[in-house]
């Protein structure tokens, strides 16, 4: 009998490669999210699908968990986006009266990664890598307010410790901008980081490590073209051995278990500060299958005991994502509608 995986917000960007992985692999796929199956083309390759309540209702989105791993006898359960990580950890305990094996990374470390500001103030002093040094919102209004941020060296970014796909973030040019970003932010001060805008290319490098035996693997990418909430559609793969050894150390200081992406901004050729670890698949995992080494395989390995496969020679290459159009379902008529 095949084993069970559930795999929630499969209308996200990592969701089809990783339900064809999976398949391909022989697992019963179960997929979720919190649209009907009709607005999701990924609904259609997975065997059964679940319309999820929102994940930031805890007691709902628990219950809701229960209820499908109990229906599918569900043996894993891997989260695609923030939000579901953060509430499938918290679940935990239940997971494990189920017997379902929670494929991210411990406890610790995922509230460590999912705190921009603790992840900095965490890595700065190891020397391993670059950081960006900022400080909390709440602390520069307290300190800066009296000269009307003048003082500041600007430009400055703005963003939530907790925040997911660019939401809540906003580039600060000026005095002016700060004043109004201030009180704008007011009640949410203390949740809120700045700091000093790097200008440069985003480098996104997907990561996989396995504790037991030390080894990790790591594919580079520079996302030429982004969406607005920060997804990679052009990008060029890269492999820079300088580059590797630092995400290794980083996965090595983090515990990492499994695949996670770090986030740089790569302001000259060779020059990479580290802007964020997101504990689960990056939107662009694909790229990095594509390019030579399957990530999202290599991911489960990472919990079924099974040793990673080794680093393959990663060539340097443009990849790119387009849309499709899939038809997922019939539209009922005005008519039909209103006899119903």
């Amino acid at each position: 009998m095949s084993r069970t995986i559930l795999v929630t917000a499969i209308g996200s960007f990592s969701a089809a490669v990783v339900v064809r992985k999976y398949k391909e692999e022989g697992f019963r796929v179960i997929g979720c999210d919190i649209y009907p199956a009709e607005w999701i083309a990924t609904s259609t390759e997975v065997d059964r699908f679940y319309q999820a309540p929102l994940a930031a209702d805890s007691q709902k989105f628990g219950a809701f968990l229960e209820k499908v791993c109990r229906e599918n006898e569900v043996d894993y359960l891997i989260p695609l986006t923030d939000v579901e990580v953060d509430a499938v950890q918290e679940w935990r305990g239940q997971a494990a009266s189920l017997g379902v094996i929670l494929c991210l990374s411990d406890k610790k470390t995922i509230r460590l990664c999912r705190n921009k500001w603790e992840t900095e103030r965490f890595l700065a002093p190891k020397g391993i890598c670059k950081t960006i040094p900022g400080q909390v919102l709440k602390e520069v209004i307290e300190k800066e307010a009296d000269t009307g941020y003048e003082l500041l060296e600007y430009p400055l970014v703005l963003k939530p410790f907790q925040g997911r796909s660019s939401q809540g973030m906003m580039r600060i040019q000026d005095a002016r901008q700060m004043r109004y970003a201030a009180k704008w932010h007011q009640q949410a001060a203390k949740n809120y980081l700045v700091q000093p805008e790097i200008p440069g290319t985003v480098v996104t490098v997907d990561v996989v490590r396995e504790p037991e035996s030390g080894r990790i693997v790591t594919v580079s990418r520079r996302e030429l073209l982004r969406t607005p909430n920060g997804a990679g559609t052009s990008v060029q793969v890269f492999f820079d051995e300088r580059l590797a050894r630092q995400c290794e150390a980083i996965a090595t200081m983090l515990n990492i278990r499994g695949c996670v992406n770090f986030e740089f901004v790569e302001k000259v050729p060779g020059e990479w500060y580290f802007l964020e670890c997101n504990p689960r698949f990056s939107g662009g995992v694909a790229f990095s299958c594509m390019a030579g080494y399957d990530m999202v395989k290599n991911h489960l390995y990472c919990f079924t005991g099974k040793e990673l496969e080794p680093a393959r020679k990663i060539h340097s290459q443009y990849l790119v994502k387009r849309y499709q159009e899939y038809r997922t379902g019939e539209s009922q008529t005005d008519g039909e509608r209103a006899k119903i």
